[in-house]
Parts: structure tokens; C-alpha cells; sequence
């Protein structure tokens, strides 16, 4: 029987690859579609790889023509926050633009189905926590402001007859792929995990610590990491509900427990047997103090059941692929 294709755009990087590997064990064929501007060529391993921007409309409509995709997972977009404060117009050009466009190819295309890679930043600063799908929208910078509204965007298409979709919450996205075959490999890397276990192991002067006046415990934000292993498996549990039919839904991915910087800092500190060097700085623009998932949704919709994010066994893979 042949292995139903899935067009994955962005499959190149850190969350994309590692849902391509379980798209793979699920029986479905990931075809990978991502520029390689933030991706890595050697992360695409489970399915053919096809180079291209989003934005090439004819490139989309050939990829589309050749593979006839069951759906599409969507992950291709810019996510660094204090980039999108800098640089507004290129992130909505980027992530919205890039989502319209593949809107277009996929009702041009006939595909039904669509999986949205969203995120905890469409909540803002939350007056609850932990922070249930329901609360307000209201992002404080245009990485969210963006993702806002092409959830939108899309449950506007449904109404209209368009594609039934999925739009997934990302919390924190940390971790390594557990049999070592892949890991996060931003360049830059900007993420706190990765940056931390390079500076405990040396390779890394020191790691910026921005912002200590937060209204926490500690004074430093709060986070909700989950494994990216644990998030493939919500992508894939998405996917099959989809196709089968079931209603849009939108859902957080998160462990429901929030860390702090210190916290984590701490935490590298005694998996790697060596102490993280610091450099404390002011707050970066956009960041909220708390943010920390109520997961519920995912597990009653979706059957989502996390087994690797805990911090210990998300730092623990995290070193191992970094060291």
C-alpha cells in the first residue's frame, strides 16, 4: 500500500523535521517543502525534499501537481519575537503572505486538509495562568499579531468551504529527537535550552539573561516547555482527526507547568556538572512575564498524551544531541 503524501513546508527545521519522522513511522509519506533559509538539508530524511519559497506561486503549484498531497503541515515561518519588533512588515509579509499563498495552491489543488503550527504568543500578557484556549487574543508583538490572524484567516476560509484545519498553540518547543537522529540547529540559535547547554559546555562565553525585574519568583520569565517529540505526536494526532473528518480545533501544546529562566539555568547546571556563565541585561521588547499552558483541550480532542516533557527529560535529550 502506498504511503499517503504530506506536504510538510518548513520540514527542514527544528519542529518540522521531527514531525516529518513521525508523519514517517504513522505510514505517511512527508514531502518536505522549505527554502533552507532556517532549515537544515541534512534534517529531511524520512521523504523527498523539494526547495522552495512560498512565495513562488508556479514552484507550489508544480510540488502540488507532482505529490497530490492528502494535507498539509504547516510550519514555515519566521518566530523570533524581538525579530518581528525590529522588522514587522518582513514577519507579515513572511508568515502571512506565505500562508495566503499557500492557501491559494491548496484550493487550487483540491486539498482538504491543513495543520497549522500556531503559538502561545496570539494570548499576549494572560490574566490567567495556566492559559485556557479561550482567553483573549491579544498579542503584544507581530510574531503572534501574525499568527493571530491567519488562524483567522483560515477559520474564514472553512466557513467558505475551504480547507478543514488544526491550529496547534506552541508553548516552548525544546528537546532532541530521542534516538539522537536530530536536534536544534538554528542559525543563529536564539533559543534559551540550546544556548545554555553551549555555555555550560564552554563553547558559548556566557548566555544573556534579559530581564531580572519580572513579576515572578525569581524575577526572570516563565515558560512552558514541552518536547518536541511530544509536539510531532500532537501533529500527527491532528492530521488523522482531520482527515477523518473531525471539526476545526484549536488547541494548546504545552506540559501545564510553568519553569523559570533561573530554573532552567539551574537545571543545565546540574545535568551538565558544570555552572551556566551569565550576563544579565535588560527585558527584550515583546515578552510577556508567564506563559503557561492548560493543555486539556489536546488531551480530551486530540488523545495527546506527553511522556517526555518533563524538564529533566527534555534537558537530558537536549544535552546528549548537543554534546
Amino acid at each position: 500500500m502506498t504511503s499517503p503524501p504530506v506536504l510538510v513546508t518548513g520540514g527542514a527545521g527544528f519542529v518540522g523535521s521531527h514531525v516529518a519522522k513521525s508523519l514517517s513511522r504513522a505510514g505517511y509519506l512527508p514531502v518536505t517543502y522549505d527554502d533552507l533559509s532556517n532549515g537544515s538539508r541534512d534534517a529531511v530524511r524520512w521523504g523527498p525534499l523539494e526547495q522552495g519559497s512560498l512565495e513562488e506561486a508556479s514552484r507550489l503549484a508544480e510540488v502540488f501537481d507532482r505529490y497530490r498531497p492528502v494535507a498539509v503541515l504547516h510550519f514555515a515561518a519566521f518566530i523570533e519575537v524581538a525579530d518581528s519588533m525590529r522588522d514587522p512588515v518582513r514577519f507579515y509579509q513572511n508568515n502571512v503572505g506565505g500562508t495566503l499563498s499557500l492557501l491559494h495552491a491548496m484550493l487550487t489543488a483540491g486539498t482538504g486538509a491543513l495543520i497549522f503550527s500556531s503559538t502561545a504568543a496570539v494570548y499576549g500578557e494572560p490574566h490567567t495562568s495556566p492559559i485556557p484556549e479561550s482567553h483573549p487574543l491579544a498579542p503584544i508583538n507581530p510574531y503572534g499579531a501574525g499568527k493571530m490572524l491567519v488562524e483567522r484567516i483560515l477559520a474564514d476560509s472553512h466557513a467558505a468551504g475551504g480547507p478543514a484545519f488544526c491550529a496547534l498553540r506552541y508553548f516552548n518547543a525544546a528537546g532532541a529527537d530521542p534516538d539522537g537522529d536530530l536536534r536544534e540547529n538554528h542559525q543563529p540559535e536564539t533559543h534559551l535550552i540550546p544556548l545554555a547547554i553551549d555555555a555550560a559546555l564552554g563553547r558559548l562565553p556566557e548566555i544573556s539573561l534579559f530581564g531580572t525585574d519580572y513579576p515572578t519568583r525569581d524575577g526572570t520569565c516563565v515558560r512552558d516547555f514541552a518536547h518536541v517529540a511530544d509536539i510531532a505526536d500532537a501533529h500527527v494526532l491532528a492530521l488523522k482527526r482531520v482527515l477523518e473528518g473531525g471539526e476545526p480545533l484549536v488547541a494548546n501544546l504545552g506540559a501545564g507547568a510553568g519553569v523559570s529562566v533561573r530554573d532552567v539555568l539551574s537545571a543545565v547546571g546540574t545535568i551538565t556538572g558544570r555552572p551556566v556563565p551569565v550576563k544579565t541585561g535588560p527585558r527584550r521588547a515583546g515578552d510577556p512575564a508567564v506563559l503557561v499552558a492548560d493543555p486539556r483541550r489536546a488531551k480530551s480532542e486530540l488523545g495527546w498524551r506527553p511522556t517526555r516533557s518533563d524538564l529533566t527529560t527534555i534537558l537530558q535529550d537536549a544535552y546528549r544531541s548537543r554534546r
